[in-house]
């Protein structure tokens, strides 16, 4: 291995640590600040994006998740009253998931504190440290290697 191939290796576990802590982090903040968990969360924001509703497929491919694991979230939503369920009107086999009222006003007011939490857990990166970042990562996500 090249030094170069180490000092990669070196930058993806740091990479990986700093993603873990910031989410270990944020999942503490969600659970004590709004009785909730960041699976919970991330269904009520695909949903927020989504104002229409998707079909519990649609929301799994949008979270990276299976089927399953959506559906036990979406379970416990639809049972606190924040996200309701409807039939297809033309597949009985489909069905779609939106946000109830009641769950958009606790998304939007749990997303602003979500956003004010990593605006502090980020607050020393500076405007060109996050452009550069930014860069960075277009690159690793297109594969570009240089």
């Amino acid at each position: 291995m090249s030094d170069l191939s180490k000092r990669r290796l070196k930058t993806w576990i740091r990479l990986l640590g700093v993603t873990r802590s910031i989410e270990s982090n944020l999942r503490e903040f969600l659970r004590l600040g709004h009785a909730t968990t960041l699976p919970r969360f991330d269904v009520m924001a695909a949903l927020w994006r989504k104002r229409d509703g998707v079909t519990m497929s649609e929301l799994s491919r949008m979270l990276l998740v299976s089927n399953g694991n959506a559906t036990a979230v979406v379970d416990r939503l639809e049972a606190d009253g924040m996200v309701r369920r409807r039939p297809s009107d033309t597949d009985r086999r489909t069905v779609f998931v939106a946000l109830t009222d009641e769950g958009l006003r606790a998304f939007e007011g749990m997303a602003e504190a979500h956003e004010q939490e990593v605006d502090r857990l980020l607050g020393t990166l500076s405007e060109a440290d996050l452009d550069a970042l930014t860069t960075i990562f277009r690159r690793i996500g297109k594969g570009e290697t240089r």
